[in-house]
């Protein structure tokens, strides 16, 4: 009698583990995840080769703890085949060994701490993102063109937003006449530091604040009736959750990014135009990255003719990345993060009224991150 085989057959489900905020004051954003999943899993008409998928969402709560005890879970008792999301660094920082140390292949749909691609960069991580220093790193070339020779900044005292600095300070040439690391997540009232800005007369003003964060700066930023005199700049504050609610403070500022609601790919119109009529709101770059991680999953699924057994050939079909992204063609470094290019982008109103963003200009092209050169993968 013919034994079975181990792998699973193709009436068995390919398991897909999701890790995201659905709670506190971030869900939101884990909610536009959500969506951008479900989105992807129904233009795959539910299939992967053939085989039915099972997404287990579980919910982080927004802390690292929580994270790693959902990513065990996933890994020892669901025997999820990929896990894909994390929003914030501390997080999947925490949640990391958890998959990669037990065989599950871990995709990143928004953290990008350094380390991860540097040093502790593995075979089995991958990330549909970016590297945390990246955009804002665009945003310091942005900041020199314009001739910004003074600059504050702002950003919360934890992994991402110490990336962010770095980013910035490593490209931008002019002066720093103030920075403050406030405290993440406790503290959403910037009015002691938003004092500091003016008494420093900065050109301008550099900040990252995600989530409702972004949200609580923006309308204390706005009333403090700094815009006249210091001009912001931002990463991962403004977003497509956020403008509904800020917009008017926020349009015409200016951020950096990877992609765009008007990016002009196939895979991206698609996406967009779908998630807008099925959801009645733009997409978020978590989204974007969202939908990303489930069609890289689903490119190496269908690569392999839904045999995961072989992990090597699955690994392979990971890293080919055979699929039309939303930001084009997805090419990885040798650490697994993206190389791709990084765009200026403004806060505008639609022809419908609503606030979105356009891309003003490419800052960067085939950008490939600082610490890929930290990581021992070929």
């Amino acid at each position: 009698m013919m034994a079975a085989p181990t792998w699973a057959t193709a009436a068995d489900a390919v398991k897909i583990g999701f890790v995201t905020t659905l709670t506190t004051g971030a869900g939101a954003i884990g909610k536009d995840m959500r969506e951008a999943v479900d989105l992807a899993v129904i233009h795959l008409g539910g299939k992967m080769a053939g085989r039915d998928i099972d997404v287990i969402y579980e919910d982080d709560g927004f802390k690292p703890e929580i994270g790693k005890q959902k990513t065990d879970k996933l890994v020892k008792k669901d025997n999820v085949d990929f896990i894909a999301g994390y929003i914030w660094s501390h997080v999947l920082m925490a949640s990391y060994k958890s998959a990669v140390n037990n065989g599950t292949f871990l995709i990143s749909s928004n953290a990008g701490p350094s380390a991860l691609a540097g040093k502790l960069c593995h075979e089995d991580f991958f990330s549909t993102s970016w590297q945390n220093d990246q955009t804002p790193m665009a945003m310091g070339e942005v900041l020199n063109q314009r001739g910004i020779k003074k600059l504050y900044i702002m950003a919360p005292n934890y992994a991402a937003g110490k990336n962010m600095v770095t980013g910035v300070e490593r490209t931008f040439k002019g002066e720093i006449v103030g920075k403050d690391m406030t405290k993440f997540p406790a503290q959403l009232d910037f009015s002691a530091e938003l004092a500091k800005v003016r008494a420093a007369k900065p050109d301008a003003l550099f900040v990252f604040y995600p989530g409702k964060h972004g949200a609580q700066f923006m309308a204390q930023y706005a009333q403090a009736d700094l815009a006249a005199s210091v001009p912001l700049y931002t990463t991962f504050t403004i977003d497509s959750i956020s403008l509904p609610r800020v917009g008017e403070q926020a349009e015409g500022s200016l951020m950096t990014m990877f992609w765009s609601p008007d990016l002009d790919t196939p895979a991206n119109k698609r996406f967009v135009g779908d998630f807008t009529a099925k959801y009645g709101h733009y997409p978020s770059h978590y989204a974007a990255q969202s939908y990303d991680s489930i069609m890289l999953i689903n490119s190496a699924v269908e690569k392999v003719k839904g045999d995961l057994s072989d992990r090597d050939a699955v690994r392979a079909a990971m890293k080919a990345a055979e699929f039309e992204s939303v930001r084009g063609k997805l090419k990885f470094g040798n650490n697994h993060i993206p190389i791709q290019n990084f765009y200026l982008r403004q806060v505008v109103k639609d022809d419908k009224g609503q606030y979105t963003t356009k891309i003003v200009s490419t800052v960067y092209e085939d950008h490939q991150d600082t610490y890929a050169k930290e990581c021992k993968m070929k």
